[in-house]
């Protein structure tokens, strides 16, 4: 049996949170839908039975049907393939989503609520999918095998041995409960990072998310290819990620100019292929406002800017002053000392700043 194994493409989502750059959302949307036409011509070209989609595949909050039709339409390009799919917390089986609505190619079957056995010539597939945006009681622990003579395959989006409230809320499985139900390949999905082949023989797999999502996303992203008998299995992951997130730590110490800082920044060496992150650390000699860098024509592909350094003043040496310098810095400091969050921290330096300035 040859397959593909993918989750978490996440269709349509706004990417709203990455960048003040209105234009990075629709880059990254146009690159999910590039993406998942070169799986399918890959399938296509080098005739993969199976198509495993382990749940995300769209987000349902923002899912136009456009984009359903366009899926769609790539699936039925593929007609001896047979494409599985159990939704996950994010494109739930309810009432009135496209997977209850739409009427999807006749080679696509679409998991619900009930754990479902799909019984083929050469494997039995099992599969359950979300019915609501939680899940907490699938049932997995009741099921079994009807035939072990056949290839299992079980597909399903979940949290292996969920440690926290979170975690238990999106279909937390024991492993071990998993390992003892006999199944030659488990297909999961949810965890957007690719854990695969870190054992011998693994075949509780999580392909990752299709396409980087974000800077907690670093590195390669893509799908599994996969080749499995009752004797063997052989994993390999392709990497499909087009526009993937990278963080770059710049050292603002020897940095004593908005003007310099704006040349250091453009004199990066940056990949076309990458979306970026500068981290600005260290100590400061000036006042730094990242919403104003953005003005200064930087690199496409530097998509955030955040001001991690931090004020170029000893202030409990200050504060031992008998000088109006050394009184404000006493009155900072206990301020300081008195902030709750981070963002209050960050206003009183710079408060420290332009006061410094002034008494200079």
């Amino acid at each position: 049996m040859k397959f593909i194994h993918l989750a978490d493409m996440h269709f349509d989502s706004c990417f709203s949170n990455l960048s003040d750059n209105k234009t990075l959302g629709n880059k990254k949307r146009l690159e999910q839908r590039e993406v998942f036409k070169k799986i399918i011509e890959y399938i296509k070209e080098n005739n993969i039975s199976y198509l495993f989609i382990s749940g995300d595949l769209y987000e349902n909050e923002h899912i136009q049907e456009t984009t359903i039709e366009y899926i769609n339409r790539l699936f039925i390009q593929i007609p001896n393939t047979k494409i599985f799919i159990s939704p996950g917390n994010h494109d739930p089986f309810t009432k009135n989503s496209y997977y209850n609505s739409y009427n999807w190619a006749s080679n696509v079957k679409i998991f619900g609520p009930e754990i479902e056995k799909v019984s083929l010539e050469e494997a039995d597939i099992y599969g359950y999918g979300f019915d609501d945006f939680y899940c907490t009681d699938s049932k997995i622990e009741e099921l079994e095998i009807e035939d072990k003579n056949k290839l299992n395959i079980l597909i399903l989006h979940g949290t292996l041995d969920g440690a926290n409230i979170e975690e238990k809320q999106y279909n937390s499985m024991n492993k071990a409960m998993l390992e003892s139900k006999g199944f030659d390949y488990i297909a999961l999905g949810h965890i957007h990072k690719a854990d695969y082949n870190t054992t011998k023989d693994q075949y509780i797999v999580y392909p990752g998310s299709t396409i980087s999502m974000g800077f907690d996303e670093i590195g390669e992203h893509g799908v599994i290819y996969g080749e499995l008998t009752k004797e063997h299995i052989k994993l390999e992951f392709m990497s499909m990620s087009k526009l993937n997130f990278e963080e770059i730590k710049l050292d603002c110490s020897e940095c004593y100019s908005k003007e310099e800082l704006i040349e250091n920044i453009k004199g990066l060496e940056l990949n076309k292929d990458r979306l970026y992150k500068i981290m600005l650390t260290d100590k400061r000699h000036f006042e730094i406002n990242t919403y104003d860098l953005y003005n200064y024509e930087l690199n496409e592909n530097i998509i955030k800017i955040k001001n991690k350094t931090t004020i170029n003043y000893d202030l409990e040496k200050l504060s031992n002053e008998g000088t109006l310098r050394g009184l404000f810095a006493k009155e900072m400091l206990n301020k300081m000392k008195e902030a709750k969050t981070q963002e209050e921290l960050e206003i009183l330096e710079n408060a420290i700043e332009i006061g410094m300035e002034v008494i200079n």
